[in-house]
């Protein structure tokens, strides 16, 4: 790892700020994968979330073992790409057996045209997929947001207990909303999720950040939210890409992602200087510990 990288046990001052930056999408295109690593080995990302049902996996994780400073987790998903088990994939034979997009699964599982053992099954699949690939699991998360439906936020929960993953993400809105329809839709319908999920926690999650700034996460959004933290463990989420230029625009969603501009943020000599003037210090999952009901810092304790 280069020298220019943030110290993680810089003893300069004793941070009682941490943040997790979390990277979604690992295995979605190669300038994905290949972005995130970059900024985790700059270390500015120390986590990131397996795309399971990628098709590029084996290469992708292949990868991944190179770098053993960065966090794991399953980005589940049931919204892109094929599905990895022969029940979920034969009930979308309408798409050619490939999921049809965040609007028609979410519908179809609200409206039990999919049953939740169907999805508790693709789910598993997903997790088991990474575990067979010697990964060590930190946390779930999912493409889209889709495991915050309540009834996927239980499955997730159980799965999460029965694998022995400590983290589930909560995602919910930032307190800076944005007026744009998109982005003010996705906020009301993921404040109203996040309420009701609330009452079926059955473990501490960390507190949420990026969302209005999902896809084009920059340094002013993030001299927003990060000075106005108070103490204990944040996850920020992002989505950092080598991906530029005419390749970027042959990608799927690239009108909603800005992924060289997301890694050209993180990589830079500003955030690392934000992070040091906020006393922010950048940990891991495996940095971290529940006590008494909390997640918390280990090096609090240290």
């Amino acid at each position: 790892m280069e020298n220019d990288q943030i110290n993680h046990s810089n003893k300069r001052y004793k941070s009682r700020k941490y943040l997790i930056v979390n990277a979604d999408d690992y295995g979605y295109y190669d300038c994905v994968s290949k972005g995130i690593l970059s900024a985790a080995n700059k270390g500015v990302v120390t986590a990131t979330g397996i795309f399971a049902n990628s098709p590029f996996l084996e290469e992708h994780l292949h990868w991944l073992k190179q770098c053993s400073t960065l966090d794991v987790g399953v980005h589940l998903n049931l919204t892109d790409r094929s599905p990895l088990t022969s029940a979920m994939s034969s009930k979308l034979e309408k798409w050619d057996g490939c999921f049809p997009g965040k609007f028609i699964m979410a519908s179809w599982i609200l409206a039990g045209r999919l049953s939740l053992d169907e999805v508790a099954q693709e789910l598993r699949a997903q997790i088991e997929r990474c575990l067979a690939a010697d990964l060590n699991v930190s946390f779930l998360n999912s493409h889209e947001h889709i495991h915050m439906l309540p009834s996927v936020f239980q499955i997730t929960q159980k799965l999460a207990a029965e694998y022995g993953v400590p983290h589930v993400r909560y995602a919910a809105p930032d307190a800076v909303n944005s007026l744009k329809p998109a982005p003010l839709i996705r906020d009301i319908v993921l404040k109203m999720l996040s309420r009701k999920n609330r009452k079926s926690l059955n473990t501490p999650v960390l507190p949420f950040l990026g969302m209005a700034a999902s896809g084009q996460l920059s340094l002013e959004y993030l001299r927003s939210v990060l000075s106005k933290l108070s103490s204990g463990v944040y996850e920020l989420m992002c989505h950092p890409g080598a991906c530029g230029g005419d390749e970027a625009s042959k990608l799927a969603h690239s009108a909603y992602h800005n992924w060289i501009g997301e890694l050209d943020v993180l990589m830079g000599k500003d955030f690392r200087l934000l992070c040091h003037q906020e006393k922010i210090e950048l940990i891991g999952y495996r940095q971290t510990k529940i006590v008494d009901g909390q997640i918390k810092a280990m090096c609090t304790y240290g």
